[in-house]
């Protein structure tokens, strides 16, 4: 199930992505200015296999603390990892920065973190200037008012095999927005409105400008979930694999500047198939359908914005 909270006034929301019972979890981690929380329980050396669920949110490092209102949503229902005293919801949560968007003194915190659970159900999700994604921006390399509006974007398949893949994605890059065929969906505006090329702009900047993004301020963050027969390792390549996705997408990706962060969550049946060549041939397939669907997300969310009342 996945679920929003928005404040459109303030510029801010976040996303919670409620994982089945059962369900394995990893992640891939590829910017150099993230916001995160409890990614350690995704590590391949973590004792637990996955988590309860997954927040994407705003509010910068401030808006983690919505993790606190999905894990008090979780325990009411019983749901998170079994202990002798009682369950433990596991939370793993990443941060885009938009506190430059709207109010930067209102960001989501526990209780908007509990109602985007509230707010969960299945089938397409809310895309656009929703959750977190409602203060999202794109291609700022020459300052935020210049730059084109992101959101939240989606793209789903179900493979040969039967296995179905989701990728949900939250578009807040320094980058650009790149479409199959090169064009620029989302980027910096010139004087005239129409778009430019951050990576031509870039190339001609000796010096970092005093209007562009600082580290930590730009992100692409993306969910794959999957119906597959994955343990946390194969989440974990598929992760991997899916984060070329963000780099056809967006132009330039992985930067110092952005947190760029990709999950996987596999919810199929369990154990999952025996290594070997036709374990890696899936994984392979996996992997490859998750890449075009992150990208496909991306570019999705420029659009979705563009639809929801974005600068075009």
């Amino acid at each position: 199930m996945l679920g929003h909270w928005t404040h459109g006034e303030a510029g801010t929301g976040c996303t919670v992505v409620i994982a089945p019972a059962g369900t394995r979890g990893a992640v891939d981690v590829r910017g150099g200015g993230t916001g995160t929380r409890e990614l350690e329980a995704l590590s391949p050396l973590a004792n637990a296999e996955g988590p309860s669920a997954v927040l994407l949110t705003g509010g910068s490092a401030f808006g983690l603390a919505a993790a606190d209102g999905v894990v008090r949503w979780l325990e009411e229902r019983g749901l998170g990892r079994p202990t002798p005293v009682g369950v433990i919801p596991l939370v793993p949560a990443a941060v885009v920065f938009d506190l430059a968007e709207g109010e930067a003194d209102r960001r989501p915190g526990p209780e908007q973190g509990y109602a985007a659970c509230q707010a969960a159900g299945g089938g397409v999700p809310g895309r656009g200037r929703i959750g977190a994604g409602t203060g999202a921006a794109v291609g700022k390399v020459l300052g935020r008012e210049r730059a084109t509006r992101g959101g939240v974007g989606y793209a789903a398949l179900r493979v040969a095999g039967g296995d179905t893949l989701a990728a949900l994605a939250v578009a807040n890059a320094s980058g650009d927005v790149i479409a199959d065929d090169g064009e620029v969906l989302g980027g910096p505006r010139g004087d005239r409105g129409e778009l430019l090329r951050s990576a031509e702009l870039i190339r001609d900047m000796p010096e970092l400008p005093a209007w562009a993004p600082r580290s930590g301020q730009s992100t692409t963050l993306v969910c794959v979930c999957t119906d597959a027969r994955l343990d946390k390792r194969g989440c974990g390549i598929v992760a991997r694999i899916a984060s070329a996705g963000i780099a056809r997408a967006v132009d330039p990706a992985f930067t110092p500047l952005d947190g760029d962060v990709v999950f996987c969550l596999a919810s199929g049946p369990w154990p999952p198939a025996a290594p070997g060549p036709a374990a890696s041939w899936s994984l392979t397939v996996l992997g490859t359908v998750a890449a075009a669907l992150t990208a496909a997300a991306i570019r999705d969310a420029v659009h979705q914005a563009r639809l929801s009342g974005g600068r075009d």
